[in-house]
């Protein structure tokens, strides 16, 4: 009991310690190179993701290899030591980070905002009788209402991005195939490299891996300045919208593999996996590489845009927040997965689509209909996408003066613009430079 109660309080630890990393490293970075442009932060958010899968690759290669052939506790030990030298390479440098020092949960202001602006009536002296004023317009400062209007723009964004937070859910359902259906389909291949030397079933993850590893930096350096070129760039929504028809064609690609797999039982083997026998068809389980490479390709444009897109459609302080929301679908999809799966699986039982021995099911026909739901998840996607207008970072901060070096207004938000007057195309935010006993941040001009 004592062992699984500390084995039990690690996850618990991981999950505190993931979730608090990955809602804020990514604005966090960003935050670093924002004053280089949109450009940069396209880029920085490409390559973070990059070194994610390379740390991902190494956990894949080497920590497993480790923890199968020597010992869990020195396969463990290999992380530890990492998460220690990054840890105080990162207190190390801290003096030199461009940071937005908090100011209490951005959560509560979010909800009394949303509170005034649906029941408070705007006050008669600053609106026009015939004016309709929106609901949330109805908080701010300039209708009569208790908060500074960028405020009240930012929460507004947030609102407007949260549909497509719920769409991606099932983008990362069908990414879950990759440890269910996909890995079921594996350990009924041939897994065979030749003398005597079998491929883990599992380790065909690694190929996502490797694809993304592979495809970014021509997609960071070749792809989206292509089409930049062109004067035909792609947009957050273009770059999700790809995404999600390569996850389809990722679940299209695996039920055509099963079709065939399945003829090819005629030259069945056994195979002994982790103590387990199945019987396997003689392909080769190398042919599922185009569809865990997809699945790769499709987090190039969907996963790491969604994470910019968070970035730059929200005020900095509800970065965290968007950014926790788009993560927190990667979690809610994998519940959607498993649902599907039971729903599919109840709702088939005379003729099997999914059971314990694919061999015996139609496995194909279950590719088939994830694929058909993604597909109208991503009409759904269209249609919202044309709706929506892309929200102009600039209007969530709140604008000052500065003349002769000195500040003409006194300002509450470290997020706010700083405009210098006597060079009008220099902008920045309060953050990393002192002037006037306050920290500029310069961002693009």
């Amino acid at each position: 009991e004592g062992k699984t109660g500390l084995f039990m309080a690690g996850l618990v630890f991981i999950a505190v310690g993931t979730g608090g990393i990955k809602a804020n490293v990514g604005p966090f970075g960003a935050e670093q190179v924002g004053s280089l442009g949109k450009e940069a932060v396209q880029s920085f958010f490409n390559w973070f993701y990059w070194v994610v899968n390379v740390g991902a690759f190494i956990a894949y290669a080497g920590v497993s290899y480790i923890q199968q052939e020597v010992s869990f506790a020195w396969g463990f030990f290999v992380p530890l030591c990492s998460m220690v030298v990054a840890v105080s390479i990162f207190i190390a440098v801290r003096p030199q980070y461009a940071r937005t020092h908090p100011k209490g949960s951005v959560l509560i202001s979010a909800w009394k905002i949303c509170v005034q602006g649906t029941c408070k009536a705007p006050k008669k002296s600053k609106v026009p009788a015939e004016m309709q004023v929106p609901i949330l317009t109805r908080a701010k400062k300039s209708y009569g209402g208790d908060y500074e209007d960028y405020i009240v723009d930012g929460v507004v964004s947030v609102i407007k991005v949260t549909p497509f937070c719920l769409l991606v859910v099932m983008f990362w359902a069908i990414n879950a195939q990759m440890s269910n259906t996909f890995f079921a389909q594996s350990e009924r291949m041939d897994v065979r490299l030749g003398g005597g030397i079998n491929i883990p079933a599992a380790a065909l993850n690694i190929f996502n891996t490797i694809s993304i590893i592979l495809l970014i930096p021509v997609v960071d350096r070749f792809v989206y300045p292509c089409f930049e070129r062109t004067g035909r760039p792609l947009t957050y929504l273009k770059r999700i919208g790809i995404g999600m028809l390569l996850s389809v064609l990722a679940v299209i690609v695996a039920g055509v593999v099963e079709i065939y797999r399945k003829e090819d039982l005629d030259n069945w083997h056994i195979q002994e996996l982790a103590g387990q026998n199945f019987n396997s068809s003689s392909m080769s389980v190398f042919v599922q590489i185009p569809q865990f490479a997809l699945i790769g390709a499709s987090e190039i444009f969907t996963s790491v845009t969604t994470l910019e897109f968070a970035y730059n459609q929200a005020p900095v302080s509800m970065q965290g927040i968007l950014t926790g929301l788009f993560l927190a679908a990667s979690g809610v999809g994998n519940w959607v997965s498993t649902a599907i799966l039971s729903i599919v699986q109840a709702a088939t039982e005379e003729h099997p689509w999914w059971c314990d021995e694919i061999n015996e099911c139609h496995m194909e026909y279950l590719m088939f209909l994830l694929g058909g739901l993604m597909f109208v998840n991503f009409l759904f996607f269209c249609l919202i996408s044309h709706f929506y207008t892309y929200q102009d970072p600039a209007k969530f901060e709140e604008t000052i003066l500065v003349e002769n070096g000195d500040v003409t207004s006194l300002v509450k938000d470290d997020s706010a613009k700083v405009i210098n007057l006597r060079n009008p195309s220099r902008l920045g935010s309060l953050g990393s430079e002192e002037t006037s006993g306050r920290r500029y941040k310069e961002s693009a001009s």
